[in-house]
C-alpha cells in the first residue's frame, strides 16, 4: 500500500496539485491520467521518491519492495540481458553479488561461512533459486527470445531495451509496480502479455499510458489529475470518459430535468457494472462499481479539441486499384508484388509489423514516393487529404505565425475564419499568432489535422496520427474519424484507435498479403493468437 498525506508541488508560481490525500492498495491497478503538463510523470516520481514534493509525504507499507520501470535505454548497456532483469530486485542481486565474492576468496575462513550461511537463506527467501528463470520468463513473454539472454544489453536494439528494462521493472514480485508509458515500443503480442501480467498480479500497479485499451483492459481506478487535484475514480479509463462527458451534460444543461440526467448516469452506471462483471478482474470491479454514487463522478476540466471530416463531394463507384506494387529500399524488398482494390465504405488499417511497409506505401499512393514496378489508379471523382508520419517539412524553416500557416490551406482567408478554427483546435488568443516552428509535437499534429479538414477531401490517408498526441486529442481524433463518411486508409499502434475505426484490415506479411473484411479484435483472434 501507498499513502499520499497532503501532498503539494509548485515549480515558481505554478502549482501543478495541492493537498493531495490518496491511497493505493494491493490487488488494484490505478491509471493516471491528465491534460499534457498536468504533472503525471511527475507524481509518479514523488510516489517513487525519486521527486521530493514541497508539502506532505509518501509513505509505503513496511517491507513493500517498490518497483519503477527506469527511462535510461543506456543505463545497463555494460551489463547482461539476463542479469539486467534480476537487478529489478536490488537485494537479491547484491545477496549474488556478496555471494561470488565470498566463495571465490582464496582464504575462506569460518567467518565467511557463517556469512554464507546467512547470504544462502536469504538468497532462499527472495527465491533467488528461481531468479534466472523467472527473469527468462519475463523476457520470453515481452518476446526477448533465449538466444538475446546472455547478449550485452549494448547490442540490443532500442525496442528491444525498452523490453528488457519493463521485464526487469515487473521481476521479483514486487509490493508496488510504478510503470509510465509502459507500451511503448511494444508490439502487440508483447501489450497482450504485459496486460494478463498485470491482471494476475496481486500487488498495487500506478501507471501512466496513452493507450485506451492498455487502460482499459487493466485499469480498476482512474486517478485524474485536473483542478490542481488528483482524485481517484472507480473504474477504466472508458468509465471515467463516458461518465464524466455525461456529468459536464448534466451540469451546462439548465433546459432539462436533473432528474433525467441523473437517471441517465445511473443507468451508465449499472451498464458499465455489468459489462465488468464478464472481464478477469469482474468479482473485485464489480463490488467496487456497485458502490458508486453520483456524487462520485464529476465534470472534467479537460479541454478537447473538435475534429471533424466533412467530404466535399461522394466518391464514386471507382475508389482506388492497387497493381503488384513493388519496391525495395536499401536492398531491402519492403513490397513484393501488393495488390487490393478500394472499395465504397471501406475504412482500411494496414497493420504490419515493420512500420517502413506501411509508410512506403502510403507514400507510393500519394506520389511522394516511385514504386520499382506495378501500378496504382484513384477513381477520378477522389480527393486525398494526408497526414504524413514525419512532418517536420511544414514546420522546421516556417517563419509563419499559425494564422499565417493555416491560411495556407484556407479558401477563406479572413483572419476571424482561421483563428476559429484555431480556436476549436485549442489555439486561442496569443496561441495562434506563436511560430510555426516553435510548435511542439502534439501542436503541429492539430495544425496537420486542421490541414485536412480544410481540404474536404474524400479519402482520408492517414500515417500513425495519434503520435505525440495526448488522451483528449487522441479520443477526438477517433471520434472524428469515426464519424467520417468516406474511406479512410490508415495506420496507427493505438488498438482502440484501430478497433473503433477500420471495417477492414490488410497486413503485408513477409509471406504475403492478409486482406479481410473484419473488425481489428477478429483479426487478431483469427490470425495472431
Amino acid at each position: 500500500m501507498i499513502t499520499v498525506t497532503n501532498v503539494s508541488l509548485r515549480y515558481g508560481g505554478r502549482k501543478l496539485f495541492d493537498e493531495v490525500n490518496l491511497k493505493f492498495t494491493p490487488g488494484n491497478c490505478y491509471g493516471v491520467i491528465g491534460a499534457n503538463g498536468a504533472g503525471k510523470s511527475t507524481f509518479l516520481k514523488i510516489l517513487s521518491g525519486e521527486i521530493e514534493p514541497n508539502t506532505g509525504d509518501v509513505s509505503v507499507l513496511p517491507n513493500t519492495r517498490v518497483s519503477v520501470l527506469k527511462q535510461d535505454h543506456f543505463q545497463y548497456d555494460d551489463k547482461q540481458v539476463i542479469e539486467t532483469v534480476i537487478i529489478g530486485n536490488p537485494r537479491l542481486y547484491e545477496i549474488m553479488k556478496e555471494k561470488d565474492a565470498l566463495y571465490a576468496k582464496e582464504d575462506f575462513n569460518d567467518e565467511d561461512g557463517i556469512k554464507a550461511a546467512e547470504l544462502e537463506g536469504e538468497f532462499a527467501e527472495l527465491n533467488g533459486w528461481e531468479a534466472d528463470a523467472e527473469a527468462a520468463m519475463l523476457l520470453q513473454g515481452l518476446g526477448i527470445g533465449a538466444d538475446l539472454h546472455d547478449k550485452m544489453v549494448a547490442d540490443l536494439t532500442g525496442s528491444e531495451k525498452v523490453k528488457v528494462l519493463l521485464a526487469q521493472a515487473l521481476f521479483g514480485k514486487p509490493g508496488v509496480l510504478i510503470l509510465d508509458e509502459p507500451t511503448n515500443h511494444l508490439d502487440i503480442k508483447s501489450i497482450a502479455w504485459l496486460e494478463e501480467f498485470l491482471i494476475e498480479f496481486e500487488g498495487t500497479v500506478i501507471v501512466v499510458s496513452h493507450d485506451r485499451h492498455f487502460l482499459n483492459k487493466v485499469c480498476t481506478h482512474m486517478a485524474d489529475v485536473d483542478f490542481g487535484k488528483i482524485r481517484l475514480y472507480m473504474g477504466n479509463y472508458d468509465f471515467w470518459y463516458e461518465s464524466s462527458q455525461l456529468a459536464l451534460q448534466m451540469m451546462k444543461d439548465q433546459n432539462k430535468k436533473k432528474e433525467d440526467k441523473i437517471k441517465q448516469l445511473q443507468e451508465f452506471i449499472a451498464r458499465f457494472s455489468a459489462n465488468a462483471s464478464k472481464s478477469k478482474q469482474a468479482t473485485s470491479r464489480k463490488k467496487l462499481l456497485d458502490k458508486i454514487t453520483l456524487d462520485d463522478i464529476q465534470p472534467s476540466n479537460r479541454r478537447y479539441p473538435f475534429v471533424g471530416f466533412k467530404p466535399e463531394r461522394e466518391v464514386g463507384n471507382d475508389i482506388l486499384m492497387v497493381e503488384n506494387l513493388c519496391k525495395t529500399i536499401d536492398g531491402e524488398k519492403i513490397l513484393d508484388n501488393v495488390s487490393f482494390i478500394v472499395n465504397k465504405d471501406d475504412k482500411i488499417a494496414f497493420v504490419s509489423e515493420n512500420e517502413i511497409v506501411n509508410t512506403t506505401l502510403l507514400k507510393i499512393l500519394m506520389g511522394e514516393m516511385e514504386p520499382d514496378s506495378g501500378s496504382f489508379k484513384w477513381g477520378i471523382t477522389i480527393t486525398k487529404a494526408y497526414f504524413p508520419k514525419d512532418n517536420s517539412e511544414f514546420f522546421n524553416e516556417c517563419d509563419l505565425t499559425l494564422v499565417d500557416w493555416m491560411r495556407q490551406y484556407s479558401v477563406d482567408q479572413t483572419e476571424t475564419y482561421v483563428r476559429g478554427f484555431l480556436g476549436r483546435m485549442l489555439f486561442s488568443g496569443e496561441e495562434a499568432l506563436k511560430k510555426a516552428k516553435v510548435l511542439s509535437g502534439g501542436e503541429r499534429v492539430r495544425c496537420m489535422l486542421s490541414r485536412m479538414m480544410l481540404s474536404s477531401a474524400n479519402v482520408l490517408l492517414l500515417d500513425q496520427p495519434t503520435n505525440h498526441l495526448d488522451l483528449e486529442s487522441i479520443t477526438a481524433v477517433n471520434n472524428g474519424l469515426q464519424a467520417y463518411p468516406s474511406n479512410i486508409l490508415f495506420t496507427s499502434h493505438d488498438h482502440q484507435f484501430i478497433q473503433t475505426i477500420a471495417n477492414r484490415i490488410i497486413d503485408i506479411t513477409p509471406e504475403g498479403i492478409i486482406d479481410r473484411k473484419m473488425s481489428y479484435d477478429e483479426y487478431l483472434e483469427q490470425f495472431k493468437s
